[in-house]
């Protein structure tokens, strides 16, 4: 199993153009690449602001709120709704009009986006506190942590920070145990010729 440890502390943010908010870049396939041809990417945002989502054709997306009151959803064709830290993690096209309320002062939120037909992607919340959790075999996986202290994946043990992120491939189940909540992503290739 191939695994690195991503510190959120040595990230550096970058500002919106239209001053609502910040992104950490978390992840990114391939290495080096940019909004117009990632196949997938993951980042955390810090909303300040309320307004429109950039638009980002043939993406698909999943929001969850990790740090605020709550964000009012406002998603072309589907009953508005408002995302908490409780909230499952908000699946939505990237090509359809989005806006967004804060509820109670600035959030953070996690975003993943992956490219359709070439990647498949999927976030769960799971408490560590409540037991272990298994993770999916094949693709990449990623574990962010949201919280701090002691986790350990498979044999290794590892000190995690609000943030931090464990990226993994392999084919085997990994499991996994810790003292605080995380999110689990898992990213799979889904177009002809992709493993």
């Amino acid at each position: 199993m191939a695994m690195r440890v991503i510190r959120f502390a040595s990230l550096t943010p970058t500002p919106w153009k239209n001053g609502g908010g910040t992104t950490t870049e978390i992840a990114v396939s391939p290495d080096g690449a940019g909004l117009e041809n990632f196949d997938w990417r993951v980042s955390i945002a810090v909303v300040a602001g309320d307004g429109p989502f950039s638009l980002f054709p043939g993406i698909d997306r999943a929001l969850t709120l990790i740090e605020g009151d709550g964000l009012a959803m406002a998603i072309e064709g589907r009953p508005p709704l408002t995302l908490t830290t409780a909230s499952d993690p908000l699946p939505f096209p990237g090509d359809v009009p989005v806006s967004a309320s804060l509820i109670g002062g600035p959030i953070r939120d996690l975003n993943v986006m992956s490219r359709r037909g070439r990647i498949r992607h999927h976030v769960a919340r799971h408490d560590l506190r409540a037991g272990p959790a298994a993770l999916p075999s094949g693709g990449t996986r990623l574990v962010v942590s949201l919280g701090s202290g002691p986790m350990a994946v498979g044999e290794a043990a590892l000190t995690m920070a609000f943030g931090d992120v464990i990226e993994m491939a392999g084919e085997n189940p990994v499991s996994l145990q810790g003292s605080h909540p995380v999110l689990i992503i898992s990213l799979t290739a889904s177009g002809p010729g992709l493993r």
